[in-house]
């Protein structure tokens, strides 16, 4: 009955060549990652000032409480990320695990709209983190099919923006819908939501799914092709043997030799490919991922990268409540400056497709220039026009620094995988590359991230203050620079850039066939 869902349909799906576009397939996984961050985000203006008025929570222990919902959330998405990239692998559809997902997002959003305990609270961000584990996971190896690994980083960028303009909308809606409406009118903007992104998961054909009737009518093409040519083969047989009719069976066996003929011979094997040892073979692909040093220094820039925005998420509208005095509408607003300059996500990742190493120096570069901008955060420190001036200034160019960190070391884990893959046979990681389980690994260091940022930020800020807090992020962000620096990226005495070393490889390949 429910056939079409898991991809294994006997006809052609309807709009096909649409419905399995890299655009609809992009705008659908755009979309999930929209959905899941925005739900997660208008929560964040809401909870300091919620704890109180719903759960009568003590204003001394709104912080510590706004952390600990901020943190489980992560704890969540940490322990699904590496089931759900272990599963996502060895589905026949993408499209199940991203609906199973959207419907566990659902649940936890009901569970946050008629929470009125901290229990039922907390039960609703741990749901919201599973949901997360999947679509990010599944989302992110979607595109890696949809688009290839010479465009991935382009697609990230637009992944990247999705999340971006959530976690700008999702803040100040949350706020200034709170403010004006109340609590429940804030998850109802949710529900809306949920069922738009419905609609994007459902009608979403998957490129290997569309192959199947395009392969299909490729062969009835091919075959028709065929019989024709052996019609005509037999025709002039015909002629030859002086009116001699050929037997059906000779056009068969012309037809069966002109087939064997098109067919293509098979692709040698890679050379410079070494065999794998046999207790190799046995071992899960993450493991072998995971002893890639260029993959978990990206893992780790991303950890960090997390925990410097999310740290944000529990400190900021408390810091700007205490010192300007604002409302859950400022504290909602707060969050633009650092998001507007994400919108430049495509165009970082262009730029990380198309030049050498761009994983390597743009993160580099990030990293090292969040640094001071973050530290001089601690100049803002009492209440004037010229106070909030500098904090958006300075929260604006923070924004932009962690983009370029962001977007390409997300790219830099395809190539990761492809450089882990490239050292073994071909099909050693699995038939699908072992990118879901790669980004499996990314999500759980994202999620670490998501648990380590509120957690260090709240507890440094309450115990130490603001200014201690900006100094701890702007040190674990130029200490991150150096394993970025020195392990992402192609190796150095290798040609410059990915698409550079896949042709090298293939002249050198070329040479040692002569």
């Amino acid at each position: 009955m429910f056939v079409w869902l898991t991809g294994n349909e006997t006809t052609p799906p309807a709009l096909l060549a649409f419905r399995s576009s890299r655009l609809f397939l992009v705008s659908s996984v755009s979309a999930a990652v929209f959905t899941d961050i925005f739900l997660y985000g208008i929560v964040v203006p809401v909870l300091p000032f919620a704890l109180t008025t719903r759960i009568g929570i003590s204003p001394n222990d709104v912080q510590t409480w706004v952390s600990i919902l901020l943190a489980v959330y992560g704890a969540a998405l940490l322990a699904a990320a590496p089931v759900c990239g272990w599963l996502a692998d060895r589905t026949e559809s993408r499209r199940m695990p991203l609906l199973g997902g959207l419907f566990a997002l659902a649940g936890s959003t009901v569970l946050l709209t008629v929470g009125n305990s901290i229990g039922i609270l907390v039960a609703g961000r741990v749901l919201q983190g599973l949901s997360a584990g999947v679509v990010w996971v599944v989302g992110l190896a979607l595109l890696v099919d949809t688009v290839g690994s010479a465009e991935i980083g382009e697609a990230m960028g637009y992944v990247g923006m999705a999340m971006s303009l959530a976690v700008l909308v999702a803040p100040l809606l949350g706020g200034v819908v709170f403010d004006k409406a109340g609590y429940d009118a804030v998850f109802a903007m949710g529900y809306g939501l949920l069922g738009f992104d419905v609609v994007m998961r459902v009608f979403m054909v998957e490129k290997k799914i569309a192959r199947r009737w395009v392969k299909e009518e490729d062969s009835q093409e091919a075959e028709v092709a065929t019989e024709q040519e052996a019609d005509e083969g037999s025709a002039m047989r015909h002629k030859d043997t002086d009116g001699v009719t050929s037997l059906p069976h000779e056009a068969e066996s012309s037809a069966e030799e002109i087939k064997q003929q098109d067919t293509p011979p098979p692709e040698p094997a890679n050379p410079n490919a070494p065999g794998a040892k046999s207790w190799t073979k046995r071992l899960p692909p993450i493991l072998l991922l995971l002893s890639s040093r260029r993959l978990l220094a990206s893992l780790w820039g991303c950890l960090i990268q997390a925990s410097l925005l999310t740290s944000f998420d529990s400190t900021l509208p408390i810091f700007v409540r205490d010192t300007f005095g604002w409302d859950s509408t400022g504290a909602g607003l707060i969050f633009l400056p650092i998001v507007v300059p994400s919108f430049l996500g495509p165009v970082i990742g262009w730029t990380s497709d198309k030049y050498a190493n761009g994983a390597r120096w743009l993160a580099t570069i990030g990293f090292v220039a969040a640094c001071p901008i973050l530290i001089l955060l601690r100049l803002v420190s009492y209440d004037s026009i010229t106070q909030k001036v500098l904090l958006c200034a300075l929260l604006a160019l923070l924004g932009l620094t962690l983009s370029m960190v962001l977007v390409p070391l997300m790219a830099e884990i395809t190539y990761a995988v492809e450089a882990t893959a490239a050292k073994r046979p071909k099909g050693f990681l699995g038939e699908k590359g072992a990118y879901a389980q790669a980004y499996g690994l990314f999500n759980m260091a994202f999620a670490g991230g998501c648990l380590v940022g509120p957690l260090v930020g709240g507890l440094i800020n309450q115990h130490y203050g603001w200014g201690a807090t900006t100094l701890a992020l702007g040190c674990m962000s130029i200490f991150s620079a150096v394993p970025t620096f020195w392990w992402t990226g192609s190796s150095w005495r290798k040609a410059m850039g990915s698409k550079k070393f896949v042709a090298a490889n293939e002249v050198e390949l070329a040479r040692s066939d002569i």
